[in-house]
């Protein structure tokens, strides 16, 4: 297998925490450079990798093979965009976009190109929570299941407390929301509807119906007390309750996993299961609860 050539879109806690340190660690891939529209911060995250900063995107284009990005979503829809056009294959970040017209338009431009793409949704792959979804599946027989994702921007030390998009009303939804509906799926099947309740703050209730006929259920917030900060998925039905257990791999290595499994779809010319198809069915999913939320105001 080639080694194939990245490049890292951002500079910020994602970049220096997951993405940048993933890359480095992961077969068959080859860090070049990081983009930054912020110099200093491009200059001094680049030299913690042993790469070259950029500041000029068409530049960093220029040079690789495939782009990582570690940015807002809204900002990697329109950058990543830009990549596919030319070629670029994808390592895109939860959620693809934070529109549905926006991760349409980037998916169509991955499928006209024939690029491959990968989303990052961290359980997709960490080993022990796909043996957990092969087990799960295997089994058959479950009525239903839930996510419960409470976490907290304020709690000490969280390096997103000074996200700029994260703390606005729906900011949960969009951030742990396709991380749970991304395992749901994963445990019971496609999701054939989606209703949304909010609560207090950007506290936000879903009630799913999968199309094998089984419920589930998904709460989330980012505003959680830092002593109510609560994360539990699980299913139940015939054979009893099965409870996703606490991973053991690392947000690093499964994004080293990510990446060169990303470059063995480019190689193959083979779809990954978590694709981008993948990821503008969780927009889809997101902007419908973002709509019933809006409504129900």
């Amino acid at each position: 297998m080639d080694t194939m050539r990245f490049g890292l879109v951002g500079t910020g806690p994602w970049a220096h925490l997951t993405q940048g340190p993933g890359l480095k660690a992961a077969e068959d891939v080859e860090l070049v450079g990081v983009w930054g529209r912020n110099e200093d911060k491009a200059t001094a995250l680049a030299a913690d990798l042993e790469a070259a900063a950029y500041t000029d995107y068409a530049e960093l284009l220029a040079d690789v093979d495939a782009l990582a990005f570690a940015v807002p979503p809204n900002v990697q829809a329109s950058m990543a965009l830009e990549a596919a056009a030319v070629g670029k294959h994808l390592l895109l970040d939860k959620p693809v976009a934070d529109s549905l017209d926006d991760a349409r338009a980037l998916a169509d431009e991955v499928n006209d190109e024939g690029i491959a793409s990968v989303v990052f949704f961290t359980g997709r792959f960490q080993p022990e929570t796909r043996v957990f979804f092969d087990q799960t599946q295997k089994t058959g027989g479950w009525r239903g299941g839930w996510s419960r994702m409470l976490a907290s921007l304020d709690a000490p030390g969280n390096p997103f407390g000074g996200s700029a998009w994260r703390p606005e009303q729906r900011g949960a939804l969009w951030d742990v929301g396709p991380h749970a509906l991304s395992n749901l799926i994963g445990l019971l099947g496609p999701i054939g509807e989606l209703r949304a309740v909010g609560g207090q703050g950007d506290l936000v209730h879903l009630v799913l119906t999968h199309e094998s006929g089984a419920t589930s259920t998904a709460s989330m917030t980012l505003s959680a007390p830092p002593e109510g900060i609560s994360f539990e998925t699980a299913v139940w039905g015939e054979t009893g309750t099965a409870i996703l257990p606490a991973p053991e791999t690392t947000a690093v290595e499964a994004f080293a996993l990510a990446a060169t499994e990303l470059v063995a779809a480019a190689e193959s010319g083979d779809t990954h299961p978590v694709d981008i198809t993948f990821g503008t069915n969780v927009v889809e999913l997101l902007a419908s609860a973002e709509a019933q939320l809006a409504a129900g105001r």
